[in-house]
């Protein structure tokens, strides 16, 4: 029986995080230790090395997800483990898991089998504290403007324009909607309340948008709260607010520093969900391994139409970022279920149904061409997959020129990728990229929206009612150069998570817009997707326990 992804964490030979940071160039006194594996890094040291030449950036993304499973953390660690191997420099910049999904569905987010970094329990729940740090700041702020409106609300906040919710790290349905201030006048003035979780908060997306710890004070101060009867905005810092907001973030917004299981560096700093938030790793965190390695290996959240897309749109375009080449992740399984097939029958061959379900593979790639980016395919191994299933999966992928290769990272570590990393950096140092995003700063909101669901989503049209279209029009006038952050189910092309494959020609509706005058871009709902999850029937949370000897199980 294989070894569960616990297992494998637990048997690791993991180095002082101190000789981890010294094979990249890091001295141990620059580092702020969080016991003998984990650490901080110093923005003395991050300062000090901004004059060296940046390395080569790779983005890991993947096709639409299923139960079935992609890997793309997985392949990410395998990636960057495989480039070492070969003799290259390389540093993966991760996103850091949230506690809602580890107790959700997912059960952790540190990779798998001997793709992963440790140490997995940590990185799955507390870790260094850095998503604490972001919900305290965040509902310091919510706290500040009830206490305001409290004490006389001089600045005139109309309690039914208050834009600001509160947050939870966990799936939580229960609290979407709220009514606070409740039990009389010693509580406060009702209102209608909510709370999204920690990942969707705006100051997520500043933690990892800024550049230093004065462009994230900066960037809180410009976060819009509420407005006043006469629809003028009320920022954070009409509040007072940035600087104990900013006290609060200053540890969490250093690097974090942790090693995979054959003890290369790996920075997991911000992120993690793509589907309703921007669903990158902080831009320190990239940048720094870019001064550090002559290679990065980074991932954007679920499949290439929301992170990938996003990481173009919003994280380089903002931070000026030149990705180098990007990774497809994909799995004969999930194709399958792409194809049609059920959960259950994923065992048997069907070489159809993979054929199908590369429509959907077959998207992905052509939606990154258009930012003139080159791709290759990572076919992330499972025991069951046949020989004719993968190259159906060949065919598909040199239809469209890109090439598909099979990693077996999950079973063999950095062994199962060395053919991939040797392609990947043939791609990364031919020159062909040529980074462009999506659309101009200058091209209005509602188009923007229209282009990326008929470019990317295959649809024929968005759709909104008069007041949310009213609303686009109204940010078009200060705000119409931001990018675009669209909230849509990671599992389809379309707004409707039951509609695999590559779907073509539906509509896309716009159900809210939000303004994220801090991060810097506006937020688009689109269908059904929630802000806060809520938990499944039966939660990962159930198999999670301590055995007798205090370890904790049910973690994957």
């Amino acid at each position: 029986m294989a070894k569960s992804d616990i297992e494998i964490a637990r048997e690791a030979t993991m180095q002082p995080i101190t000789a981890v940071a010294e094979k990249i160039g890091i001295p141990a006194d620059q580092l702020l230790q969080y016991g003998p594996h984990k650490a901080k890094l110093s923005f003395d040291f991050i300062n000090s090395i901004q004059g060296n030449p940046d390395g080569k950036l790779i983005l890991v993304t993947a096709i639409n997800p299923t139960p079935a499973g992609e890997g793309k953390t997985t392949t990410t660690v395998g990636l960057g483990d495989g480039l070492n191997r070969i003799g290259k420099k390389a540093i993966m910049a991760l996103r850091e898991p949230s506690l809602g999904p580890c107790f959700g569905v997912k059960g952790g987010a540190a990779g798998g089998g001997y793709a992963q970094v440790v140490p997995m329990e940590d990185i799955n729940l507390h870790f260094t504290g850095d998503f604490h740090a972001i919900g305290v700041a965040h509902n310091l702020l919510s706290a500040l403007l009830d206490n305001h409106i409290y004490w006389g609300n001089e600045l005139g906040i109309d309690a039914r324009r208050v834009q600001w919710k509160r947050v939870v790290d966990m799936n939580d349905r229960a609290l979407r909607s709220i009514t606070n201030s409740m039990g009389g006048v010693a509580n406060g003035y009702p209102r209608q309340d909510g709370y999204d979780i920690v990942v969707a908060s705006e100051i997520m997306a500043i933690f990892c948008l800024s550049n230093d710890l004065n462009d994230l004070s900066a960037r809180l101060g410009d976060i819009i709260v509420a407005f006043t009867r006469e629809k003028k905005p009320i920022y954070a810092r009409d509040l007072k607010g940035p600087g104990a907001m900013a006290v609060l973030l200053k540890d969490a917004i250093s690097p974090n520093l942790v090693q995979t299981l054959e003890n290369n560096a790996a920075f997991i700093h911000g992120g993690p969900f793509a589907n309703i938030a921007h669903g990158c790793n902080s831009v320190i965190a990239t940048k720094t391994a870019l001064k550090l390695a002559d290679y990065v290996v980074t991932e954007a959240g679920f499949g290439a139409d929301l992170g990938a897309e996003k990481f173009f749109d919003i994280k380089c375009r903002k931070a000026g970022l030149k990705p180098a080449a990007v990774v497809i992740v994909a799995t004969v399984r999930a194709l399958k279920m792409h194809g049609g097939v059920a959960k259950a029958d994923l065992g048997n061959e069907n070489v159809d149904a993979v054929t199908k379900g590369s429509e959907n593979l077959a998207r992905h790639i052509a939606n990154i061409k258009k930012f003139n980016v080159p791709a290759v395919v990572a076919i992330n191994q499972f025991v069951t997959d046949t020989a004719a299933e993968i190259a159906a999966i060949s065919a598909a992928c040199d239809a469209l020129g890109a090439k598909a290769i099979v990693a077996s990272h999950w079973s063999d570590g950095g062994a199962g990728t060395e053919e991939l990393a040797h392609h990947v950096v043939e791609l990364a140092d031919s020159g062909v990229a040529d980074f462009t995003p999506l659309y101009p700063d200058e091209m209005p909101l509602w188009e923007k929206i229209e282009t990326i669901a008929t470019e990317i989503y295959g649809a024929s049209e968005i759709i909104a009612d008069a007041s949310v279209r009213k609303q686009i029009a109204e940010l078009q006038e200060n705000y119409g150069h931001y990018p675009i952050c669209m909230a849509k189910t990671q599992y389809s092309f379309s707004t409707d998570p039951t509609l695999l494959g590559a779907p073509s020609g539906h509509v896309v509706p716009v159900r809210e817009v939000r303004l994220s005058a801090g991060a810097g871009f506006i937020v688009v709902v689109t269908g059904a997707i929630m802000t806060m999850p809520g938990l499944p029937r039966t939660p990962a949370a159930n198999n999670i326990y301590l055995n007798d000897d205090g370890q904790i199980e049910g973690l994957f």
